[in-house]
């Protein structure tokens, strides 16, 4: 990728990455990723991040292409996760001149990733504190957990933009043909989710700035209609659905369970549901399911009895619920088992340790195959569960 004009005297030099199938070595990404830097050049220069080493040679020909010779007087970081500050070490031995802008948490984490000793060359800011290039004035905001403890946020006061680290990024590769909106949501829902109460921080601190553009550390520039944006991430970070719609998740061993799951998006259809979304959770990726079940505001679970407890793709997907702070849903339960069900048992109870999740109805039990009196049981749930 050739360097990008974001304005007169900013500048895109990340790069994307399609070779990478799993992001963090968990979340596939079809379309990749990018991984984004930008250079500031005023009478003074300032790199914005660096990038990971899967693409340090495209980064630096982009950075060399646009200092055109000039000198780096401050590297910005503002996240220490390898993605966006692994070359670190290697922008600092290539200029020896240039400072380093953290704040104290940067610092005192610096030492567990590179052996370079930069104690001279540390610039330690404040929340709120600036530093000024020439026209160009930057403002750090400390913003920790979101999501690592030393995570800080820039906002440059002159052209008005918001350098927002790992906010408001996404999957996806810059060149991909995509909606923002379905990778954003997964992105933060997986990765920055389980912090909502620290991004909800940032956001009423954002609020008192005038922000005409976003810089995430990852996906596009954010430059038209922000409110958008910011609203979602609103509505993300405080655990309110998107949407009215139903989840339907099951874990089948054999395929029962998978026809009882089946047979009650039919039943939720009737009841006049128009978003339901069917997963198995044996053959889909748990970071979709999650992202789905933070959009819509209920969940039927549906899952086989196994080795007297739950089939491990259901534990899973309520694990990774539980830790990115699943809440403020209703949910409904069906479970099976051909001599001691109780897997509906086992599922209540990680739904009872979640704030604010209201288990619909009793959970609704299958002894192998589905009967005549189940599919009643389940158009009973269907019509609980429905609004």
């Amino acid at each position: 990728m050739q360097n990008t004009t974001i304005t007169d005297a900013i500048f895109f030099v990340g790069a994307n990455d399609n070779t990478i199938e799993l992001f963090e070595s968990k979340y596939p990404v079809k379309n990749g990723v990018s991984y984004n830097s930008y250079v500031i050049l005023d009478e003074q220069v300032a790199v914005m991040d660096t990038i990971d080493a899967r693409a340090t040679d495209i980064w630096l020909t982009n950075l060399l292409e646009t200092l055109s010779g000039r000198d780096i007087d401050y590297l910005i970081i503002s996240h220490l996760e390898p993605d966006h500050a692994a070359n670190i070490e290697k922008l600092a031995l290539l200029y020896p001149n240039m400072k380093l802008v953290g704040n104290a948490k940067t610092f005192a984490m610096l030492p567990q990733f590179f052996s370079l000793d930069t104690t001279e060359r540390q610039i330690v800011v404040a929340d709120g504190e600036t530093l000024s290039l020439g026209k160009h004035i930057l403002q750090f905001f400390i913003a920790p957990m979101v999501h690592w403890p030393e995570v800080m946020v820039t906002y440059e006061q002159t052209e008005k933009i918001l350098f927002s680290a790992d906010a408001f990024g996404k999957f996806g590769t810059l060149d991909c043909e995509e909606e923002w909106l379905d990778e954003a949501r997964r992105y933060f829902i997986n990765i920055v989710g389980k912090y909502g109460v620290q991004v909800q921080t940032l956001l009423k601190r954002a609020a008192d700035l005038d922000i005409r553009m976003i810089c995430p550390l990852h996906g596009p520039i954010l430059k038209e209609n922000l409110g958008y944006y910011i609203e979602k991430y609103d509505t993300w970070s405080s655990y309110r659905a998107e949407e009215s719609g139903v989840v339907v998740a099951y874990a089948s061993i054999h395929g029962n369970t998978a026809s009882a799951a089946k047979k009650m998006v039919k039943l939720l259809w009737e009841q006049g549901e128009k978003n339901v979304v069917l997963y198995d959770l044996s053959r889909s990726d748990v970071s979709f399911v999650v992202a789905d079940a933070f959009r819509y505001d209920r969940m039927v679970l549906a899952c086989a009895t196994y080795e007297g407890g739950l089939f491990p793709c259901m534990e899973n997907l309520l694990l990774q619920l539980k830790s990115k702070n699943y809440q403020n849903r209703a949910v409904g339960l069906i479970e099976n088992g051909s001599w001691g069900p109780v897997a509906g048992k086992k599922m209540k109870e990680y739904l009872d340790s979640m704030k604010n999740v209201m288990i619909v109805g009793s959970p609704v039990t299958i002894k192998s195959t589905v009967k005549t009196e189940n599919v009643e049981q389940m158009q009973e749930l269907a019509k609980e569960i429905s609004v």
